[in-house]
């Protein structure tokens, strides 16, 4: 009986599905003809796998595995989102969850603070980066999963839970009690001045809700400092919320232009997008990082800024990703994110990427360097900026000027995948840094000890790396940055690990070393007196 009704669910679903058509009054009648014979066509097959399969099969399973396939045949992007990861994609967007907010890691199967969130409750109670929480209210954490840790230490709001902690270099365990609250996903993980004291760096992570109130909030403190000049670093930002990169290139180019616009096969699908003068204009010198791993909405600030000559887009061709999809809650709670139109640049670029070739393809050629030596190619199409610069569609924001990005050894990315740099820098005797009170003093004086370097060769048997000198020595001023880095991280937070970071960032030097050209493009109109305090 069981067999027979979930025949009758396929067929009814069919029969449903061709009556929902029925409705669609513009639709011909020959074409409702056609549809209702492929539905009728995968209620057959359905019916025939669940009768016969050589296992038993859920429907549902089916069912899911039909939409999945329906949707891989129109693009990369267009996805099926089960119910249970609806939550997690909807915190990214919205920008919180509630919690007790820390970046964690699960190593050696031990569950470690790699850094408490600002102004989260972890923070508030005193936790560190490194410390280890080895019991979660009584119970021992040690050998738990990723999707454990979200179970336990997520949770409503005012909660409460009990951690054991095992801090390094002291010798007993101790207990907190934590107060869960919501906690930020914050899109800017950094924003300070670079050692010239005339240029600041924003790293942009992702485009949510908060984003451009984050980026205002971040500027005016770097403006304050006596920021003339500003980097704003888009790497591997893999996009995010419309309106928010709409709202990031507003900050920086005046009203009246458009930045970007979309074009569907819905009408609804066509629209135009603007900037402004409800913010305040930022009229100085821009410089903005892009590489593979930019993508959709940073594309977009990318683009508007390129072709409004607004500001110099420095480091390599953009990831590719110029489809915008809306995203439709299902009647069980799982969603379909639909691609519903495709957006174009200023000058009327179409960012996407070709992906007739397979979806393992066209991720895997959005990295590939071969095309990124000069952009001068004749097979590409040819577009003009405002002030008649030329730019090349084809797929990506292609740099104005190209960089070479950081090539390290296999050796070093193992350690970095490994999170050895953290573990080393999180246990480093605080005895060391008796002598440097403060982050300043630390960043302009402090080097990395050869005996921290050591200590990766040990790292690596306690790891199972295979440990290479040759590697070792020659990243090895990397390789002390990164160190540094950590130590920073657990004595001063997040922010000032990327400060002493940018030191083994080579792009980072590159593109400041850009600002003459950069200030000729600025140059290239005459944008109004801002309203902000410079």
């Amino acid at each position: 009986m069981k067999t027979k009704s979930s025949i009758a669910l396929a067929v009814g679903l069919a029969v449903l599905l061709w009556l929902g058509l029925q409705r669609i009054g513009s639709t011909q009648s020959s074409s409702r003809d056609n549809i209702r014979s492929q539905l009728d066509r995968f209620a057959e097959a359905f019916s025939y796998v669940k009768q016969y399969y050589v296992e038993p099969v859920e429907s549902e399973n089916l069912i899911t595995g039909a939409i999945q396939g329906m949707l891989s045949e129109l693009d990369p992007h267009s996805v099926y989102i089960p119910q249970k990861e609806v939550e997690k994609v909807t915190e990214e967007v919205e920008g919180y969850f509630e919690g007790i907010g820390i970046e964690f890691i699960v190593q050696n199967k031990i569950l470690t603070v790699v850094s408490p969130i600002v102004g989260g409750p972890s923070e508030a109670v005193g936790l560190l980066p490194g410390d280890q929480i080895v019991r979660i209210d009584g119970e021992s954490a040690y050998g738990i999963t990723e999707s454990e840790v979200m179970k336990k230490l997520r949770g409503p709001k005012n909660s409460q839970v009990q951690l054991t902690i095992r801090r390094p270099g002291q010798p007993e365990n101790f207990d907190v009690v934590i107060t869960r609250d919501k906690i930020p996903i914050y899109s800017i993980v950094a924003a300070f001045m670079l050692d010239d004291g005339v240029t600041g760096y924003v790293n942009l992570s992702r485009f949510a809700k908060s984003t451009a109130k984050e980026l205002d909030e971040a500027l005016t403190k770097l403006e304050a400092q006596g920021m003339r000049r500003l980097i704003l670093d888009l790497r591997f930002n893999v996009g995010g919320l419309l309106d928010q990169a709409i709202e990031v290139a507003d900050r920086f180019i005046p009203g009246g232009y458009r930045l970007v616009y979309t074009r569907g096969r819905v009408p609804g699908s066509n629209e135009e997008f603007y900037s402004s003068n409800r913010s305040a204009f930022r009229s100085y010198p821009l410089v903005v990082m892009i590489n593979h791993g930019s993508a959709s909405a940073s594309e977009i600030v990318a683009g508007a800024v390129q072709d409004l000559d607004r500001g110099l887009l420095v480091g390599q061709t953009s990831f590719g990703k110029g489809l915008v999809q809306n995203q439709r809650l299902l009647s069980d709670g799982s969603a379909m994110r639909l691609t519903v139109a495709r957006y174009y640049t200023p000058s009327g670029r179409l960012i996407q990427r070709p992906f007739d070739s397979g979806v393992m393809d066209y991720y895997l050629e959005a990295y590939e360097d071969e095309e990124q030596a000069q952009p001068a190619d004749s097979t590409r199409e040819i577009f003009l900026t405002l002030a008649g610069r030329k730019v090349y569609g084809g797929g990506g924001v292609t740099p104005d000027t190209i960089l070479t990005d950081l090539k390290i050894t296999r050796f070093t990315g193992e350690l970095i995948r490994q999170r050895i740099f953290f573990e080393i820098g999180s246990a480093a005797d605080s005895r060391l840094l008796s002598a440097l009170k403060d982050f300043d003093s630390f960043y302009q004086q402090y080097e990395v000890e050869d005996n921290l370097i050591a200590q990766i060769a040990d790292a690596c048997k306690k790891h199972d790396i295979p440990y290479s000198a040759e590697a070792l020595e020659k990243d090895r001023d990397y390789i002390a940055t990164m160190i540094k880095a950590e130590i920073a991280r657990h004595r001063w937070g997040s922010e000032s690990y990327y400060q002493v970071r940018i030191l083994a960032d080579s792009e980072v030097r590159a593109a400041n070393s850009l600002w003459p050209l950069a200030e000729q493009i600025y140059q290239l109109h005459d944008w109004p007196v801002p309203r902000v305090n410079r």
